[in-house]
């Protein structure tokens, strides 16, 4: 009997992006059954998987919580009352094909005796066919019943996974993720890299209501926000204040483009402020619990801190709504800036504004994805590249970072960390005394033979950014698989 697996089950067992998968299914490498794959299909492609190494996703798990700021005691095993039922459900399941085996059993040797008495009673080619029929069911019985076949180690690791962790789709998007530990179905949404429609994400004001098609959800957080009595009869639930107690399908509202997301207006702490370098600071902010920041990455926002304002690109996931974190150049002709290297400190407010700006990723595009980022324009490219190690949407991730600053490239041990953990990430430090960004075209167009192959996010100062979109339209690459963004 064949063993069908979900797309993103299937990619998280061999550990490939979900788009790896999606493009062999395109080119005919992989067969697809209704939008799921089939187990043994997938050993014959990828037959190094192997049961003890890969069923932690150690090194995935590992980058992914360094770079989405999560605790790890955040990702362990469900709460005992949800792992019980995960396992109840898997009995109950096991249960359920034992009794149809058994069955299957008793109807094969039913039907056995009764060709006997058919052999006994018949003559001629009735006897005979009798015959062959009751040595071939003889012959299957033993094969099955004395058969020592190893079974799929991909359906073993599915049905541990299963345990651990609970698959959801959403409608109408079909999007898939994951709800691992003790998260709340919005919390893993989120890591995702999903931009499902919320508020407070505190169970007050509602906006987080998904439809629960099918599936099973439990409340594990306080909510305030009571649900009409129509609500409930239809399956509404709050996603930030239940987890999914099995696999899941919901219907919930998502944002796909910039503008989906309205203005807010937050004010924030000052967390921490770290130095990246001579000339750059890392201010790190924090929102209240109950006033988290809703945006997609790549996007900005205006800050104040007293009579200074000023708009910088977020440095941080959506994934972790709370923590913000921006880089700030020191410049003397900015308020802001000033204020940053000199007054401002842990606890002090900043008002937040925003999010502006359409420098996102196109999450739906299997294409593989080229970052090309100049000094402070690592800044979005951080969190778009955050954003698509979360979504594993894109077979090949490959960052240029030109540094022409005194901070040089300030924070290359997280790029390297993200190269050594993933196999589909490639970092590219250039240093050089000034931005020449025709030649950097030169040299990723002699790298990558199919330009077009790629969708190119590009950031930095002005000039560098006109200079390089200039170059890449004279080669012919399409405006419409570039975003660019001034930072």
């Amino acid at each position: 009997m064949r063993q069908l697996l979900s797309l993103s089950r299937a990619a998280r067992l061999v550990g490939v992006a979900r788009g790896t998968l999606q493009q062999k299914i395109q080119s005919g490498e992989l067969a697809s059954f209704e939008g799921r794959l089939s187990a043994d299909d997938l050993l014959r492609l990828y037959p190094a998987v192997h049961l003890e190494s890969d069923i932690g996703f150690e090194r995935v798990t590992a980058i992914k919580e360094e770079a989405f700021g999560m605790r790890l005691r955040e990702r362990m095993l469900p709460g005992p009352e949800i792992l019980a039922h995960r396992l109840f459900e898997q009995s109950r399941d096991l249960a359920d094909l034992r009794a149809h085996l058994q069955r299957y059993h008793a109807m094969v040797v039913g039907l056995r005796e009764r060709l006997s008495d058919e052999e006994a009673r018949g003559t001629g080619d009735a006897r005979s066919s009798a015959a062959r029929l009751g040595e071939f069911l003889e012959r299957e019985l033993q094969t099955v019943l004395g058969g020592t076949e190893a079974p799929n180690a991909l359906v073993v690791m599915d049905d541990m996974l299963r345990v651990m962790s609970a698959h959801v789709v959403v409608r109408p998007s079909r999007h898939e993720f994951f709800v691992d530990g003790a998260d709340t179905i919005l919390d893993a949404a989120l890591r995702s890299g999903l931009a499902l429609n919320y508020g407070c994400s505190n169970g007050n004001c509602g906006l987080c209501k998904a439809r629960v098609v099918s599936g099973q959800v439990q409340k594990v957080r306080h909510q305030d926000y009571v649900l009409s009595e129509a609500e409930k009869q239809q399956g509404y639930t709050l996603m930030c204040s239940h987890t999914a107690l099995g696999d899941l399908v919901i219907e919930a509202l998502e944002s796909s483009e910039a503008g989906d997301i309205p203005p807010q207006q937050i004010v924030a702490k000052v967390k921490a402020l770290h130095e990246l370098g001579g000339d750059l600071m890392q201010l790190h902010l924090q929102t209240p619990r109950t006033s988290r920041l809703r945006f997609l990455a790549g996007q900005n926002l205006t800050l104040t801190a007293g009579e200074s304002s000023t708009q910088l690109p977020i440095a941080s996931c959506p994934c972790d709504d709370r923590n913000l974190h921006f880089h700030v150049a020191r410049n003397a002709e900015d308020g802001f800036s000033r204020k940053v290297f000199s007054s401002l400190k842990a606890g002090d407010p900043v008002t937040l504004f925003g999010p502006w700006g359409d420098f996102v990723l196109r999450a739906d595009s299997l294409r593989s994805i080229l970052f090309l980022a100049c000094d402070t324009g690592f800044a979005p490219i951080k969190s778009l590249i955050e954003h698509a190690m979360a979504l594993e949407a894109s077979e090949r991730l490959h960052l240029y970072w030109v540094a022409t600053r005194p901070a040089g490239h300030y924070l290359a041990n997280l790029c390297r960390s993200w190269a050594d953990a993933l196999d589909n990430f490639i970092y590219t430090p250039i240093a050089a005394k000034r931005a020449d960004a025709p030649e950097l075209i030169r040299r990723i167009s002699a790298e990558h033979s199919d330009l077009n192959a790629f969708d190119i996010y590009l950031a930095g100062p002005e000039a560098f950014v006109l200079d390089a979109a200039r170059a890449l339209r004279e080669q012919g690459f399409p405006d419409a698989q570039l975003a660019t963004a001034v930072a």
